[in-house]
């Protein structure tokens, strides 16, 4: 597959075509409040977005993060039509490059393979492959 033209932006997308991109990923926990999706974009430390050349959203990763010790990626999704082409790499890389100077990184996400395979690219460690010793890593949802 080939890559898709578009556009990467630090911005905060207007409400409905974000609840649209997260609906379209199939992100219901975040869609079924959609105030408080809007809300917890808004408040995030880094929102970056991919749009297509017609301007549409395509992609988003956001971070929430002290600025200094730690980021953790909160999301990072792209419609599905537009996966496989590119844009998850590009949003992925944008992040990594403005948290340089941020200690750590953190992602929680599925176990799907691919995945794996995708943030291992980019210089990710899983925790417990992390060396010299191991790491655990612990969540709570409600």
């Amino acid at each position: 597959m080939g890559r898709v033209t578009f556009v990467i932006a630090a911005e905060i997308p207007a409400a409905a075509e974000l609840v649209e991109l997260y609906r379209s990923a199939g992100w219901t926990a975040y869609t079924d409040d959609p105030q408080r999706l809007v809300d917890a974009v808004s408040a995030s430390y880094r929102v970056v977005t991919a749009r297509s050349e017609a301007g549409e959203l395509i992609g988003l990763v956001r971070t929430v993060s002290d600025g200094l010790t730690v980021a953790y990626i909160q999301d990072i999704l792209v419609s599905p039509e537009h996966q496989r082409h590119g844009v998850g790499g590009a949003l992925l890389d944008e992040v990594i490059a403005q948290t340089q100077d941020i200690r750590q990184l953190v992602l929680l996400t599925d176990a799907e393979q691919t995945q794996r395979a995708f943030y291992e690219s980019r210089g990710l460690v899983e925790a417990h492959d992390f060396a010299p010793e191991p790491l655990r890593s612990f969540v709570l949802f409600r």
